[in-house]
């Protein structure tokens, strides 16, 4: 339900399928009443408030306390893990100086400072922004957390889309792109093309952003404070800040096999540089087409000698 209210483009995809309606003021981009947007204060309030209450109660002590009895073997089991995770990487084709970079074989002086520890490290590096170790780690978090975010964002707005196509579900307005610029032009969403389940669907954009925002400071808070921020509820996470691991995080343990995971890193990253790329080509598609990607690519298929990008940018020249 937190991605539904998104009206971003790589998030408005995530709901299942929006009803739209006609706005009783379609100029409006804040129709909310006071009362309204009290609510829409409140609701995003609940998870914080809820997690210091716990956090701070008898309850939330009592967690912690198990934590830290359980805590010195979890300390122990991380360790070891992170040792095999070392050796997993020395062993590897895809870490270290024998690694495959990005133009193979072609001669080319690569940058000392990228050694192959980090996944998907292929040395390219032409701007120098990971000289400094410290600015290295940190950007690598910031391309992990985008990678996934577009992953989970171009499932969102293909998977509609594709449902709708081949009739498996219908969907008032399956294109992405649509429903976020709907929410711009004040109109309401229907969730599930339900008659009126709205959540937050029936808030201008405003609103929405805003209930958003609030949502998205608890869980980068506590990415930015650390792992450690999630043990006063008697969480513990073994990993790191990229792969925090444990139960909430790896429900599946796919790290009990460290060469496996280690290898399900260069995937995830991969993966995830691949679909950033994809949503600058959905960008494109619906500036030059008006169209969705799927419809997009069927189009192509049907005529790949007249609906591709080269015809379409020289008709704009026509």
């Amino acid at each position: 339900m937190i991605l539904h209210l998104s009206t971003s483009p790589s998030l408005t995809g995530l709901h299942a399928g929006p009803s739209l309606r006609p706005a009783k003021s379609p100029d409006s981009r804040c129709r909310a009443s006071w009362q309204e947007l009290a609510g829409v204060l409140v609701f995003s309030a609940i998870p914080f408030t809820a997690v210091k209450a716990i956090a701070n109660s008898p309850l939330g002590e009592t967690l912690q306390r198990r934590m830290e009895d359980k805590k010195k073997v979890a300390v122990k089991n991380a360790s070891l893990n992170k040792t095999l995770a070392q050796k997993a990487k020395k062993d590897s084709l895809w870490y270290g100086e024998e690694r495959p970079r990005w133009l193979g074989p072609i001669p080319f002086e690569y940058p000392t400072y990228l050694d192959g520890e980090l996944p998907g490290d292929y040395g390219f590096d032409i701007a120098g922004l990971s000289k400094d170790p410290a600015s290295s780690k940190r950007y690598y978090n910031f391309e992990i957390l985008h990678a996934r975010w577009a992953m989970l964002g171009a499932f969102g707005a293909l998977i509609p889309e594709l449902l709708d196509l081949v009739g498996a579900f219908h969907f008032v307005e399956p294109v992405w792109w649509r429903v976020g610029y709907s929410k711009l032009q004040g109109e309401t969403l229907d969730y599930l093309g339900i008659p009126g389940l709205h959540f937050a669907g029936s808030q201008g954009v405003i609103v929405i952003a805003i209930c958003q925002a609030l949502l998205m400071v608890g869980p980068e808070y506590a990415r930015y404070c650390g792992i450690e921020a999630l043990e006063p509820l008697g969480i513990y996470l073994p990993g790191d800040i990229n792969y925090p691991g444990g139960v909430l995080f790896d429900p599946l343990n796919l790290s009990g096999d460290p060469v496996a995971f280690q290898e399900l890193k260069v995937k995830e990253i991969k993966n995830g540089r691949l679909a950033m790329i994809a949503w600058l080509g959905f960008y494109g598609q619906a500036a030059l087409t008006g169209k969705g990607p799927v419809e997009n690519l069927v189009d192509h298929i049907s005529d790949p000698l007249h609906n591709n990008i080269i015809f379409m940018l020289g008709s704009l020249y026509e």
